[in-house]
């Protein structure tokens, strides 16, 4: 649950999730990722730093280059989070119908009258 934990703190970053969003087009470097937010190329090099720690992505040296790229399992603990929640919902949904089933067309459509 810790990577999951970071993972998400990582991703309440809008400036990050930018970042990524950039990411899924491609490698790019430091420099490249820096020029449309308005933040020097530290501040840019801090959130790189959180999102590597979280696994999100990996960063290697090119010469004077610092190129990133998206790490390639790195929702791989949120989809399995995700899905499980996906999961608990479709079963709630499943009892719902049976309930409303049960319940036949001519209470389901008293109530509907009810309501309005």
């Amino acid at each position: 649950m810790r990577n999951l934990d970071h993972t998400f703190a990582a991703l309440a970053d809008p400036t990050r999730r930018a970042i990524l969003a950039r990411l899924a087009l491609g490698e790019t470097t430091v420099m490249e990722l820096a020029q449309p937010f308005e933040m020097t190329q530290p501040a840019i090099s801090r959130h790189l730093k959180v999102l590597e720690d979280a696994g999100l992505i990996l960063r290697r040296v090119e010469g004077t280059k610092r190129p990133c790229r998206l790490a390639p399992d790195a929702t791989r603990e949120v989809d399995a989070w995700l899905a499980m929640l996906r999961k608990a919902l479709s079963a709630n949904y499943d009892r719902l119908d049976g309930v409303l089933a049960a319940m036949g067309p001519a209470k389901h459509a008293k109530k509907r009258k009810g309501r309005r």
